[in-house]
C-alpha cells in the first residue's frame, strides 16, 4: 500500500513536470510569433548613448497562464557585447509584479531603456534573449535579432572639435605719438609772448618734432589746437579773445613746423582748429582739484545755474575768494592747447618674420608673438612662442601658446603641461581655462570640460565652439546650434543635421572653404538623409579623396545602409 502511494505522487509530479516542459517547448517553439517593433529602426548614439524604444505585441493563445519570462534586449559586436535592462512578462496565473500577458487576448508591452556608447557598436545586432520559468523548469529561447548598427553620427567628430584659443598679441604695425604743449595768454590778450616758447613744454614740443621729422618710421598726421578764454568778462570779448588765441597759435606752430622741414603743415586738413570762449569745464576742474576755502560753494552756484552771467555774478559777489580765483585759477584758463599727432609706422612682416627666426631679441614682446601667425609651419610656430618665452619668462601667452601648437601636433599630453604651466603665471585667465577644458574632453572628462569652459568667460570664439561640442556631447542640439551661431565649420553644420536642419547644414557647410574630408562626408550624410544619391555619391568620393581613412568609416557607417550593396558605394569605399 505504501509503495503504491509513493508510485501514485511520483507519477503525478512527473505529469506537473511533462505539462511544465511541455508549455515551455510551445511558447519556445512559436516564439517566432512575438513582433517586436524598435524605434528608431537602426538605433542612433545621442549624448553618449544608445537608447533604444521595443514595442512587444504577443499573439492571443500564446502566453502560457502559469509561466514569466525574462527578456534581455542586447546590442552584440565583435568582440564583444552590451546588454540592456532586462524586462519581466508573466502569464496570469503567476504571482508576480511584472506585466500580465493574456493567453485568449495576448498583449503588448513597451519597453525602453539605454545603454553607454562605444564605437564597436557601429557595427552590431540588437538581438533580445529570452528566458521562459515554468514553476521548476526554465528553458532559453532562440536569440531574435529586432535590429541591427548604430548610427553614430553624433560622435563623428568627438573630441577633434574642440578648439583650443591662442593669448593673442597686441602687435599694431600703426602707433600713435602725440607731442603736446600750452601756451598760456595775458588777461585780455591773444598775442604770443617770447616768455612762453622759452618753457619746457614748448622746447619739448620742439624736440619732439625734430625727432619725428629725422625719422624714417614716423609720419606726421596733423595738428589739433584748442584755445580758452577764462569765463571771467563779457562773452563778446571772450568770443573774440578765444578766436584770436586759436589763430595765434596756429600761426607760431605752423611756423616752427614750417622751420623743422615738416612738408605737409600746408595741406588743407593739417590743422584741426577748435574755440571756447568761456572754459567752464576747465574752471570746474581745477576748483575741484584746488584748496580754495569756498570750494563746495563755488561748486555749487556751477551745478545751481546754468547762465554763465549769473555764474559769474555769484561767484563775483564772494570777493575774497574770486581774488583767490582770479590770481591762480584763471590764468590758467587763458591758453591754447597744442597736440602734434604722428604716427610710428612698425616693422613689415618680412623683416618680423626674418628677425623672429635670426635675431629674435630684436623684437619686440608683441612682435615676435605676432611672428607667429605670419606662418602655418608648426615646428616655426613652436620655435617662435619658446623663443618669446626665454625673452619673457612669464608671459602667460607664449607658455599657452606653445601648448595650442603641441594640440594641433597631437602631443595632449605636452599642451597639457604647458596650458598648466600658464595658468600657474596667470591664474583663472579665461582663454587657459577654456584649453585645460579642451584637455579634460581630450581625456573625456566631460564634467571637468563643462566646470572649466564654464569658468572661461570671456574666451572668445573658441569657447563658443567648445560649448557647442559639449552640447553635441550632451545630446543638445538646439543648444548646440546656438553657441555655433554664425559659424561655418564643421561642429556648426553637424549640430545642424543632427538637428534635423540639413538645408541649414549644408549652407553652412557650403560656406566652409577648408578642403578637409569631414566637411564632404558631412555632405554626403546630407544626401543620404534626403535620398539625393547624387549629393551622397559625389561627396562621399571627394571625402575619401581627400582623407582615405573615411573609407573604412563609410563602408559600416547605417547612415549608408541602404547602399551597402549599390555598385557606386561599393566602388568608393573599397
Amino acid at each position: 500500500m505504501k509503495r503504491t502511494r509513493i508510485n501514485l505522487f511520483a507519477t503525478v509530479a512527473l505529469a506537473a513536470l511533462l505539462a511544465s516542459c511541455s508549455g515551455l517547448d510551445k511558447m519556445k517553439d512559436n516564439a517566432p510569433d512575438i513582433n517586436y517593433t524598435v524605434t528608431p529602426e537602426v538605433l542612433e548614439a545621442h549624448g553618449g548613448q544608445v537608447p533604444v524604444t521595443i514595442k512587444v505585441q504577443v499573439p492571443g493563445g500564446y502566453f502560457d497562464k502559469k509561466t514569466e519570462i525574462t527578456a534581455t534586449p542586447v546590442l552584440v559586436y565583435d568582440g564583444g557585447e552590451t546588454a540592456y535592462a532586462p524586462y519581466q512578462l508573466q502569464g496570469e496565473s503567476v504571482d508576480g509584479n511584472a506585466k500580465v500577458i493574456s493567453y485568449a487576448n495576448g498583449g503588448q508591452f513597451t519597453y525602453e531603456g539605454t545603454v553607454d556608447y562605444n564605437d564597436n557598436m557601429r557595427v552590431s545586432d540588437l538581438v533580445v534573449r529570452v528566458t521562459a520559468t515554468r514553476g521548476g523548469s526554465s528553458i532559453d529561447f532562440e536569440p531574435v535579432k529586432i535590429a541591427e548598427g548604430v548610427i553614430s553620427t553624433s560622435q563623428l567628430l568627438g573630441k577633434k572639435g574642440a578648439m583650443a584659443a591662442l593669448g593673442e598679441d597686441n602687435f599694431q604695425r600703426v602707433t600713435p605719438e602725440v607731442g603736446e604743449a600750452d601756451i598760456h595768454y595775458l588777461i585780455q590778450r591773444s598775442n604770443v609772448r617770447n616768455s612762453e616758447l622759452r618753457n619746457e613744454d614748448i622746447k619739448a614740443l620742439s624736440e619732439f618734432v625734430k625727432a619725428a621729422k629725422e625719422a624714417d618710421n614716423k609720419e606726421f598726421k596733423g595738428v589739433n589746437i584748442s584755445a580758452y578764454a577764462s569765463p571771467d568778462g563779457p562773452i563778446d570779448l571772450n568770443t573774440r579773445l578765444a578766436g584770436d588765441r586759436e589763430a595765434s597759435a596756429k600761426k607760431y606752430l605752423e611756423g616752427a613746423l614750417k622751420k623743422a622741414g615738416v612738408e605737409d603743415v600746408t595741406a588743407e586738413d593739417f590743422f584741426e582748429l577748435r574755440n571756447t570762449p568761456e572754459d567752464w569745464e576747465g574752471f570746474k576742474a581745477l576748483v575741484e582739484k584746488s584748496d580754495i576755502e569756498d570750494k563746495d560753494v563755488i561748486l555749487r552756484v556751477l551745478s545751481t545755474h546754468n547762465d554763465p552771467e549769473v555764474r559769474e555774478s555769484e561767484i563775483k559777489n564772494m570777493a575774497a575768494t574770486y581774488k583767490v580765483l582770479a590770481d591762480d585759477i584763471l590764468p590758467e584758463l587763458r591758453r591754447a592747447k597744442l597736440n602734434v599727432n604722428v604716427e610710428v609706422i612698425g616693422k613689415s612682416d618680412d623683416e618680423i618674420s626674418e628677425l623672429a627666426v635670426s635675431s629674435p631679441e630684436e623684437l619686440k614682446l608683441e612682435e615676435i608673438l605676432y611672428a607667429a601667425t605670419l606662418t602655418d609651419n608648426l615646428e616655426e610656430q613652436l620655435a617662435i612662442y619658446k623663443s618669446a618665452l626665454e625673452q619673457h619668462s612669464n608671459c602667460w601667452r607664449a607658455q599657452n601658446n606653445i601648448g595650442v601648437v603641441l594640440m594641433k601636433q597631437g602631443d595632449v599630453d605636452g599642451a597639457k603641461v604647458a596650458f598648466e604651466k600658464a595658468n600657474e603665471m596667470k591664474a583663472n585667465e579665461p582663454v587657459v581655462l577654456n584649453n585645460l577644458g579642451v584637455i579634460a574632453l581630450y581625456e573625456d572628462d566631460v564634467e571637468a570640460a563643462k566646470e572649466y569652459f564654464d569658468s572661461a568667460a570671456g574666451a572668445g570664439a573658441a569657447l563658443d565652439n567648445n560649448l557647442g561640442v559639449l552640447a553635441i556631447y550632451n545630446g543638445n542640439y538646439d543648444e548646440a546650434v546656438r553657441y555655433f551661431g554664425n559659424s561655418n565649420n564643421c561642429n556648426a553644420a553637424l549640430a545642424k543635421i543632427l538637428n534635423g536642419n540639413y538645408d541649414a547644414a549644408l549652407a553652412t557647410l557650403n560656406a566652409n572653404d577648408a578642403e578637409v574630408g569631414t566637411k564632404y562626408y558631412l555632405k554626403a550624410i546630407i544626401g543620404a538623409r534626403q535620398n539625393d544619391t547624387d549629393m551622397l555619391f559625389e561627396n562621399l568620393d571627394k571625402a575619401v579623396e581627400l582623407d582615405a581613412s573615411l573609407k573604412e568609416v563609410a563602408a559600416s557607417d547605417m547612415e549608408f545602409a541602404r547602399y551597402f550593396e549599390d555598385a557606386s558605394f561599393k566602388e568608393i569605399v573599397q
